[in-house]
């Protein structure tokens, strides 16, 4: 049996990894818990069975401690990840990290050069990579069913009350203390995107901003939080009342409270971020935002995300110079049109679990690699140096959004090249290196 070791009882953690080694005892078991919300330390240690010596606060303390197992899997915030996976990586963990890597470009680097230079094994959870629907689709355009793939239109449709949930109220509202939309939430489409393409993207060019969730929107009669008695609260589509206060346990109200009576929950909407008006928060992340990508192979990408959507789905229209295919995740369905004629609906095979099944297949692979040691010397298809480079992606997008610049990509990763190198001969010890001869990043 796999044994494994969690940093960060958030909802990934809990509700994710965690409930898939409750589903699957005999193939993963968790042995213990680090987190500094004591709620959630001790909630996933109950429901694992861990005991009170493997609860630790800090990771700092876990790390402290002998090698306790073989996987880490760090679920932390964005800004916290760096460091323990540094640690960990260093002590001999192979790490299972959640997306994304880091906010910070020079930190993704080292942390995949670093995983390079050790001979860690480093999964980042860009799970969709292993999504039966987004595998049946990578098959298709390699196999040329299209011909030679000519242009991407993707669109990422996160949904109205999603967005307000995570990124109006939630943990990833602020750039500060999380990281941009477009690697917060879109670092996940930008891997399938490069994935897709088959190529090194070339150039970038992103335009976005925070347009409607503002106090100036903010309707009269409306108050600080929705518990405060809001005149507009029974219409408002963005009441927490509707969303958050009845008994379901499930995402997103068990981000709420993990205990689902209704007490509790409506003391959490009344002192929590969640109860909150989504016109008087603290966000500051775009509501809106497009990216045009070129590709060295000549694939050009148009990309949309947007808050402002009644689905929360991905959708998008793959085009060849023989078809094209379009899709759209949550109908589980593809569709080929040639320009002969042909037509074709593919519907893949599904799973349960999060992501449409994404989630239950990573979890699979990790513990596919775990109990075949002959496969563990083969690279993750989400390893680190294949995930920095969309998070790269992201990261020159977001320059771009904020310069007004179009990227060239080279230019850009040959800067962050020489910032890398030039930290890591300040660094003491040398056990954090970065020797500048890994050429993965062009």
């Amino acid at each position: 049996m796999m044994k494994a070791a969690l940093i960060g009882a958030g909802s990934r953690g809990m509700f994710a990894y965690g409930a898939y080694a409750l589903k699957h005892p005999n193939e993963i078991q968790f042995i213990a818990v680090a987190d500094s919300n004591e709620e959630k330390r001790t909630h996933f240690a109950h429901l694992h069975a861990i005991p009170t010596a493997q609860q630790y606060t800090h990771w700092d303390d876990l790390l402290a401690k002998p090698k306790l197992c073989d996987t880490l899997f760090i679920c932390t915030q964005d800004t916290d990840h760096y460091e323990p996976v540094m640690k960990a990586m260093q002590a001999g963990y192979d790490i299972v990290l959640e997306k994304p890597m880091s906010p910070d470009p020079l930190e993704t680097l080292r942390l995949a050069e670093e995983a390079e230079r050790l001979g860690c094994g480093l999964t980042v959870c860009h799970v969709l990579r292993y999504d039966l629907y987004f595998n049946t689709l990578k098959k298709l355009v390699d196999r040329k069913e299209i011909g030679d793939l000519v242009s991407i239109q993707w669109s990422e449709n996160i949904g109205y009350w999603h967005f307000a949930h995570s990124f109006v109220r939630g943990n990833w509202r602020k750039t500060s203390s999380s990281s941009a939309m477009i690697l917060a939430k879109c670092c996940h489409d930008l891997d399938l995107i490069q994935w897709l393409a088959g190529g090194q993207c070339t150039s970038v060019s992103s335009f976005g901003e925070l347009s409607y969730f503002r106090e100036r929107h903010a309707p009269l009669g409306s108050t600080d939080r929705c518990t405060d008695g809001c005149a507009v609260e029974p219409d408002c589509p963005y009441s927490a009342l509707k969303l958050y206060y009845n008994d379901s346990n499930s995402w997103p109200q068990d981000v709420v409270s993990l205990q689902n009576d209704l007490p509790t929950r409506w003391k959490a909407l009344q002192e929590g971020p969640y109860g909150r008006c989504v016109f008087r928060c603290d966000n500051d992340v775009v509501d809106h935002q497009a990216v045009n990508m070129q590709f060295d192979n000549g694939v050009t990408v148009s990309f949309n995300i947007s808050a402002f959507s009644s689905e929360i789905t991905r959708t998008f229209k793959i085009m060849g110079t023989l078809g094209e295919i379009t899709g759209h995740r949550k109908s589980g369905e593809l569709e080929i049109v040639l320009f002969n004629g042909q037509k074709e609906r593919i519907i893949p095979a599904s799973v349960e679990g999060g992501h449409g099944g994404a989630d239950t297949m990573l979890m699979r692979e990790i513990v596919r690699r775990h109990d075949n040691p002959s496969t563990q010397s083969e690279p993750s298809r989400s390893s680190g140096m294949v995930s920095a480079e969309s998070h790269l992606i992201a990261f020159a997008a977001e320059h771009s959004r904020l310069t007004g610049e179009n990227v060239r990509m080279e230019e850009f990763v040959q800067q962050l090249r020489r910032q890398v190198e030039g930290g890591s001969r300040d660094e003491e010890g040398g056990g954090q290196a970065i020797d500048g001869t890994n050429n993965n990043f062009k």
